[in-house]
């Protein structure tokens, strides 16, 4: 490779970079409530899968309902912070690691050997709370 291909290799890298990380970055509505579905397995078993709103905030919490169970996430750069709540009572709270695949947030809860997943945008028929 001369220099000037390897120069113009170089000047093209910052617009690839951004480009594979617009490509990565989930597709999320904005902030509001939203339609989702909450799956959660208890490894090895089978997920149960489940109709949820979404409050998506402007500061990048989310506060995920499922009936009358609400889960608040925080998300950090590489882990999710989660407080599941019933009512006034807190039921659980948990640090993990998360990945998105597409527009649906997996995380794990290794104590319980629990797998979670969050899918935005399924058009799900749940009575809006």
């Amino acid at each position: 490779m001369n220099v000037a291909a390897a120069r113009l290799l170089l000047a093209a890298l910052p617009a690839l970079a951004s480009a594979a990380l617009a490509a990565a970055t989930p597709a999320l509505p904005g902030p509001g409530r939203h339609p989702a579905e909450l799956c959660v397995a208890t490894l090895p078993k089978p997920p149960s899968c489940g109709a949820a709103w979404v409050d998506l905030r402007a500061d990048g919490t989310l506060r995920l309902r499922v009936d009358d169970v609400v889960y608040d996430l925080r998300l950090y750069n590489s882990q999710v912070e989660v407080i599941v709540m019933h009512n006034i009572v807190r039921i659980d709270e948990f640090k993990v690691s998360y990945t998105w695949v597409g527009s649906t947030l997996q995380f794990k809860d290794q104590e319980r050997n629990s797998l979670y997943e969050i899918r935005f945008g399924q058009d799900r028929r749940a009575a809006r709370p």
